[in-house]
């Protein structure tokens, strides 16, 4: 791995299930597509496997035919049912100054649809200084490398997966579907139980690297 006292101090975020939980809202816009359309959708389910891109979820419920067609729904219907039910994770917006008070820059690389997931972080208060999305699992290392991130902090193994492609430091957090011995599995660096410890272990990665 590149040595981090090379970089100049960028840290990428996930969003869902990493800086909000999105689970309220992806629920409500779950059960909207379902009843416009009169397909049998599981919210509950769906929403305990965040993470992957929506299309892998509706294939679940959809024929492949019609998939495009339902993510372009999902994504129209979204701001009206998930944002305003959404929540910030805990310590997240604390995470985000921890990079800040360090001098860093805190950008958010999501598979999201890039629009929403900025109605999201605006409702919520949490200024990023970059918002990328559409990007999944090893997707992610283009957008982390582009903005020449150190280290990237998600929830899910597909974000221990972008990190390392993007040889950046993989942060994960116990937060979301993937609990901490899957995210050890997956290689990742470090292992947090959630954001609040984040600014802590920050200090501490920051330290190290200027000694």
């Amino acid at each position: 791995m590149t040595s981090r006292t090379s970089r100049a101090l960028t840290v990428g975020f996930d969003l869902d299930m990493t800086l909000i939980d999105s689970r309220p809202g992806i629920k409500a816009a779950f059960l909207a597509l379902s009843a416009e359309t009169g397909t049998y959708i599981d919210a509950d389910l769906a929403i305990n496997r965040l993470g992957p891109p929506l299309e892998q979820e509706l294939r679940h419920w959809f024929p492949e035919e019609q998939i495009q067609v339902m993510g372009d729904r999902y994504r129209e219907i979204y701001p009206t049912y998930a944002i305003a039910p959404s929540l910030a994770m805990p310590g997240a917006r604390e995470a985000v100054a921890a990079v800040r008070a360090h001098g860093g820059r805190a950008i958010v690389v999501t598979a999201k649809h890039e629009p929403n997931a900025k109605l999201h972080l605006a409702h919520l208060g949490i200024d990023a200084d970059a918002v990328i999305g559409w990007l999944w699992a090893e997707a992610k290392a283009v957008a982390l490398r582009e903005h020449d991130a150190a280290v990237y902090v998600g929830d899910h193994i597909g974000d221990v997966r972008g990190a390392r492609t993007a040889d950046a430091l993989s942060v994960a957090v116990a937060t979301g579907p993937c609990d901490a011995a899957e995210l050890r599995a997956a290689g990742a660096d470090v292992v947090l139980t959630d954001l609040t410890r984040f600014p802590a272990w920050l200090d501490s990665y920051v330290a190290g690297a200027v000694k």
